[in-house]
């Protein structure tokens, strides 16, 4: 069941008239970021109604205490959450002595749009209010894509029925709080507030880890007949403006915030530093600072956009996407990464999951800079002894490495049991990140650097966490979670079991490799971690030809887990439509006892390891499980219109991309008010390109084997891979490759080699059939 109450447009998202019961999740789908910091789609003026404040600056977090009833050793001390920041965009306007609330006036002609294409988001309306004075209104705001720490705002008021004074309080407030704080908690101290006449400035603080934030807010208007004043509170500061019209007189105020962290800048300098951000946007003026960050989203778009001819609501679901990706995340900070929220909203808490591995990296592999993947794998590096720290609370030694679940600087700080011990799937994810990264660039350099480190430490994590069954005279794994939530304590998830044997093996591989290419770091290496390279590997390889996977005959179908056919075998079909999602409406107990599954599970690792299995078994797979899925999880459809799209099921693959693109904009899980779902973006961005477009990689070759939907007339994406950087466009009747490379490329295209050399074109006919 979907909630669609917005325009389709195929670079734009538009809200007409203004719903408040629509208006939190508005403010999660038209939120802004540049990488740096975000902000949700709040009102710059007073609102009365239902809201979630939301201003978020990277990697700045709070350590909440973890809340459960009953302790157990190894449980995270805290939950990292994402906080609120001080609010920066406040602009209220009082019109004749009366505050414009929308919450409280009657409005006409309400539009808010967002403009993907140059990352700004804009509102216009018409609001009477209650003395009977009618305001047009209009603003636009940005985050600067080139001056990150620049946020800037255009509003404008025209009275329409009236001359008179109208009042511009243009603020930032200290006071604010998270929706999910616990005792209504507030987690800032403002340290030092000021305001003069022709701007103000605020230094937060925040509690325990002592992260400080300096604001600095300047200002112009295009007219002079104002009278000004200084507001200066503990924790809000300001500047009121009061501005004499004439009726159809339209003022425009113009409000530039610097916006500065102690994790770029020493605590002294901060409010100097945000001072000199807010000055330098004031002069450079705001069609000057919005042209340079419209170029910026248009390199941005050159290299990440996806073309869908004959289809806007496709189009305009996976520019949404991928807008938001590139907005969260940029690569310029190591220090960073991809929060499944982004900057859209407070759940979860962290910095990071193995959604930013398994579904974010092929996405930056293919579309960006070879240094922005290379970051996001340089992040987990240096938290590998913090993983290492988070095995041993959990009772494994000698460097085994189990990465968190959830963290913000490397320790683990989900606070429920059967996700921080059980969802050991993720280190998996990791180690199959650094082999993914290599085959698309071939810096093997970062695998001696860096990678074989955290290889080594995750398959001493495997080699410990299975233990041998005298019953089943195999290895087992005991007690696990699986990518699929709805089902908790099982053993031998298939693909936990599937991942463990892969990183050994992968591990094993790579130490010969660093061995052999770089003697000298691989002897750095094997001290620095005790590493006993004859004794481990045989060790790994053990485990790997002696692994147990769970089998049914029968059926000829890898078991998710043990013992689960005894559940009762219904579909998602059998779900009564009011009763959807099961996660809102039925208990957990009842939830673990079926037998649906929330995300690809068993197909995540079919997914993964594609190249073992032929097409009838990737299709025996698909239709026993695809059925009983309820996608539940935003990281579900894209997997299952990936192997849709394999097996030439395009009815289904076609299904399941508009559920994975327009999740948040249709809202299928009834939860975008409280953020989206920017991980599972990527996923989206895979449906396309891994699905439809069938990218693969395999010895060291790229493969495309295109399909393509019969709602679309033409699709086009663009890709890196090694050195060379190509086009993909799609028809109904061909396939052409254009390069944009100045050395030639060669792919496969549907098994055949095609070269194609720089500034050229190959075309090749369709084969809609090839997996049939």
């Amino acid at each position: 069941m979907t909630r669609q109450y917005l325009k389709f447009d195929e670079w734009k998202v538009i809200e007409e008239g203004f719903d408040p019961k629509h208006h939190k999740a508005s403010e999660s789908i038209f939120s802004l970021g540049n990488g740096r910091m975000g902000q949700r789609a709040n009102f710059e003026e007073q609102y009365g109604g239902s809201t979630l404040q939301g201003s978020y600056i990277a990697g700045i977090y709070y350590p909440d205490k973890t809340r459960v009833g009953w302790w157990k050793n190894g449980y995270p001390e805290y939950f990292a959450k994402v906080i609120n920041s001080p609010n920066w965009i406040g602009i209220n306007v009082e019109v004749e002595g009366e505050q414009l609330d929308l919450a409280v006036c009657s409005t006409e002609d309400f539009v808010r749009v967002l403009d993907m294409q140059q990352g700004t988001l804009s509102r216009s309306f018409v609001a009477t209010l209650g003395n009977g004075k009618k305001i047009k209104v209009s603003t636009t705001r940005f985050l600067s894509m080139t001056e990150p720490d620049c946020g800037l705002i255009r509003y404008s008021v025209t009275p329409l029925n009236f001359s008179g004074n109208i009042v511009f309080d243009a603020y930032i407030d200290g006071d604010v709080k998270n929706e999910d704080s616990n005792y209504n908690e507030k987690f800032w101290n403002i340290l030092e507030t000021s305001a003069g006449q022709s701007g103000a400035a605020l230094l937060a603080q925040t509690k325990k880890l002592d992260f400080r934030v300096g604001y600095a807010m300047r200002w112009d208007i295009n007219t002079k007949d104002i009278q000004v004043l200084a507001k200066h509170a503990t924790k809000r500061v300001g500047n009121q403006i009061k501005v004499s019209v004439k009726q159809d007189q339209e003022i425009v105020l113009h409000k530039y915030v610097g916006i500065v962290s102690s994790l770029n800048h020493p605590y002294e300098a901060l409010l100097q530093k945000a001072a000199e951000k807010a000055e330098y946007a004031k002069q450079k003026g705001f069609e000057a600072m919005l042209k340079a960050h419209v170029n910026h989203w248009a390199n941005i778009w050159i290299h990440s956009d996806i073309k869908i001819e004959g289809d806007v609501a496709a189009q305009q679901g996976i520019r949404f996407n991928i807008f938001h990706l590139n907005q969260t995340y940029t690569g310029d900070d190591e220090r960073l990464n991809i929060g499944p929220k982004g900057f859209t909203g407070e759940k979860y808490g962290g910095t990071t999951y193995w959604d930013t591995e398994a579904y974010c990296i092929p996405f930056f592999i293919a579309t960006a800079p070879t240094s922005v993947t290379r970051n996001l794998l340089i992040y987990r590096y240096k938290h590998l002894q913090k993983a290492i720290e988070n095995a041993q609370k959990l009772g494994f030694t000698n460097g085994a490495a189990l990465y968190p679940m959830v963290t913000i600087n490397g320790e683990e700080c989900h606070n429920e049991w059967e996700i921080t011990f059980e969802e050991i799937h993720r280190n998996g994810a990791i180690a199959f990140a650094i082999f993914n990264y290599i085959r698309h660039t071939e810096d093997y350099a970062y695998l001696e650097e860096y990678g074989l480190e955290v290889l080594i430490g995750i398959a001493r994590f495997w080699a410990q966490r299975v233990n041998w069954s005298v019953e089943k005279k195999k290895f087992v794994i005991l007690g696990v979670t699986g990518p699929n939530e709805y089902e908790n304590n099982v053993n031998n998830n298939w693909y936990t079991n599937k991942m463990a044997v892969w990183c050994m093996k992968y591990a094993a591989e790579s130490v010969e490799r660093v061995k052999n290419s770089n003697p000298a770091r691989y002897k750095e290496i094997i001290d620095k971690t005790n590493f006993d390279a004859a004794s481990e590997t045989a060790e790994w390889k053990n485990i790997v030809d002696n692994m147990y996977f769970p089998y049914n005959e029968e059926l000829q179908v890898f078991m998710q887990q043990d013992g689960y056919m005894d559940k009762l075998q219904l579909t998602a079909s059998d779900i009564p439509l009011a009763e959807r999602p099961i996660n809102q409406h039925w208990s957990w107990d009842r939830i673990l006892r079926s037998c649906f599954i929330k995300q690809a599970d068993t197909l995540q690792g079919i997914y993964v390891f594609e190249d073992e299995y032929d097409t009838e078994t990737i299709r025996r797979h698909f239709n026993f499980y695809e059925p009983r899925t309820v996608h539940e999880s935003s990281l579900s459809p894209c997997v299952h219109t990936i192997l849709a799209a394999r097996i030439a099921k395009l009815d289904k693959a076609y299904e399941m991309y508009l559920r994975t693109s327009r999740l948040d904009l249709d809202d299928y899980n009834r939860e975008v008010h409280e953020g989206l779902h920017i991980t599972s973006m990527a996923g989206t961005w895979m449906s396309i390109v891994e699905g439809f477009g069938g990218k693969r990689v395999q010895n060291g070759n790229l493969l495309v084997n295109p399909i393509i939907p019969v709602q679309w007339n033409s699709y086009s994406f663009r890709i890196r891979f090694k050195e060379s950087d190509m086009e993909i466009r799609v028809t109904q009747k061909e396939v052409s490759i254009s390069s944009h490379s100045d050395k030639t490329i060669e792919l496969y295209v549907y098994s055949e080699k095609v070269v194609v050399k720089p500034g050229e074109s190959k075309v090749v006919a369709l084969k809609p059939d090839y997996y049939a």
